[in-house]
């Protein structure tokens, strides 16, 4: 480490919270020690945060969408449904999911502890997907489903924000990536668990299978959402579960990542975050984006109505479900390590829409069971760019962390308008073909991409502005002072400028 790097970890270490009085608390900010104990920092959060999480996120969404599984083996007909009231079931989720992002995210900017608040949420959610199982009518599911979006609204927003707290840009797209994975392996294994269910309970006590679907998931939920207020962290500054030294190198790190420290000031209020966010043209852009980008990919919710049309009995129509998601998963993963890898956004996420096209595409030319199944694989991956959606709003809104929070929270509070308003576009009268439903999805992402576009264009001349700023420090008495610190440290001119540079957004 150089003596200019000694200096700059120094002052980042000077401007976190104070977490111990020892001298160890130091410990892991020495040259010879630094490397070292990143690599090991980041490991421990790799094995306790990112599989809770990805865990989470399974349950998440099966407890979600068990409804579309539950409605292949008659719960259309148990509770006496018609085609518009189970379009509003799916739809009501959305009311209270959406909205109910924006403060949870301004609660878990201002709280000390998101372990205990995220896995509360977890633990109702999961109640109210056991109750589901009870429910005798409309009026009855209508209920649950809309107090199971206040509890889940806390979920996705949250997490990423807390990725956000603990990882670099550098780490955040591939981490991003293996936690959103876990909706992507929902949808494979959620549908398998759905047909092992489905298939061996009808009758079991007298019950229908469908409600057996709904209490055994809530349970597991609720038990998962126990565990998870032990196993997640809080903030750098205050988790339990790492000493003094490693709460400490948390901040720094961060704080050198984006040349400041990454905290609140002391005078910042809950409201401020949601003002400075409401103040940044990016947060409305990236707002009506990732809206857009979800109606167009709103078909994850009629996933298995979607694969009988392939014209299979409900076993196999689930078994056939599973493959496209795992692929989908693959390609997630490698995606966003060569999104780390190379640092940049907007292909990495806009590429991923336009395979979805494609596969809109053949699906609209064909009926073919081999056309339409090939169709299923190319449309999931979709969410192999959304999933590093919030990442890119992370980049692009870093500080102050209470800004960056409620950001986060808009835009997938409001992006998940798009799934609420697809629970229409995917109506059963358009069935089996679903050409109506795929022309409105295509149009969607082809505004999502115009959008990213613009988002990208905006973030470059931001970086282009920050270069004009920088070059005009080279100039007189900054150039000098410059080449003085290249001498003292025995490096050249070019080298010493590389590590003055400061922050820039990836696009």
């Amino acid at each position: 480490m150089s003596i200019e790097e000694e200096k700059k970890t120094e002052s980042f270490a000077e401007n976190v919270v104070a977490v111990s009085n020892d001298d160890d608390d130091f410990k892991l900010l020495t040259p010879e020690a630094r490397e070292a104990g990143e690599r090991a920092l980041v490991r421990k959060l790799d094995r306790r945060l990112m599989p809770t999480a990805v865990v989470i996120y399974i349950l998440n969404y099966i407890d979600r969408v068990a409804v579309t599984a539950a409605r292949l083996q008659g719960l259309e007909q148990d509770l006496g449904l018609t085609a518009v009231q189970y379009e509003s079931i799916l739809a009501i989720l959305y009311v209270t999911y959406c909205p109910a992002q924006i403060p949870s995210n301004m609660i878990l900017s201002y709280i000390s502890r998101p372990s205990l608040y995220i896995g509360a949420c977890v633990v109702a959610w999961g109640l109210t997907s056991a109750m589901t199982g009870v429910t005798t009518n409309f009026s009855g599911i209508m209920a649950c489903r809309v107090f199971i979006g206040l509890p889940e609204a806390a979920f996705y927003p949250g997490i990423m924000y807390l990725l956000s707290r603990w990882y670099t840009r550098k780490e955040l797209a591939v981490r991003s990536a293996w936690f959103y994975c876990g909706l992507l392996i929902s949808n494979a294994f959620g549908s398998l668990i759905a047909a092992g269910i489905l298939a061996k309970m009808q009758g079991v006590l007298g019950l229908a299978a469908w409600r057996w679907l709904f209490y055994i998931e809530g349970a597991i939920t609720m038990f998962f959402g126990f565990l998870t207020m032990w196993l997640l962290p809080d903030f750098p500054h205050n988790t339990r579960w790492l000493n003094a030294a490693e709460r400490r190198l948390g901040q720094v790190r961060l704080a050198e990542d984006a040349g400041e420290a990454d905290k609140d000031a002391d005078n910042l209020t809950i409201y401020d975050g949601l003002w400075q966010a409401l103040k940044d043209p990016k947060t409305y852009i990236f707002m009506f984006m990732s809206c857009s980008q979800l109606l167009g990919l709103s078909y994850i919710n009629f996933f298995p109505t979607l694969t009988q049309t392939l014209g299979f009995g409900t076993t196999v129509t689930f078994l056939m479900a599973a493959p496209p998601w795992v692929f989908a998963s693959t390609c997630c993963v490698l995606n966003a390590w060569h999104a780390d890898k190379s640092g940049e956004r907007f292909f990495h996420i806009a590429s991923w829409w336009w395979v979805v096209i494609l596969g809109y595409i053949i699906s609209l030319a064909t009926m073919a069971t081999g056309g339409r199944y090939f169709s299923l694989f190319l449309m999931t991956t979709g969410y192999c760019g959304f999933a590093l959606t919030l990442t890119w709003v992370s980049n692009a809104i870093p500080r102050p962390p209470a800004k960056r929070s409620v950001a986060m929270g808009l835009v997938n509070g409001f992006g998940n308008l798009g799934n609420m308003m697809g629970s229409y576009v995917w109506s059963p009268s358009y069935s089996p073909q679903y050409h109506q439903s795929m022309i409105v999805a295509l149009c969607s992402l082809v505004l999502s991409t115009v959008l990213g576009f613009l988002m990208r264009w905006i973030l470059i001349r931001e970086n282009k502005h920050m270069d004009m700023i920088e070059k005009k420090l080279l100039e007189g008495s900054g150039r000098e002072r410059i080449e003085e610190a290249a001498r003292l440290e025995g490096i050249t001119f070019e080298e010493a400028v590389k590590r003055r540079k400061g922050f820039r957004y990836l696009y």
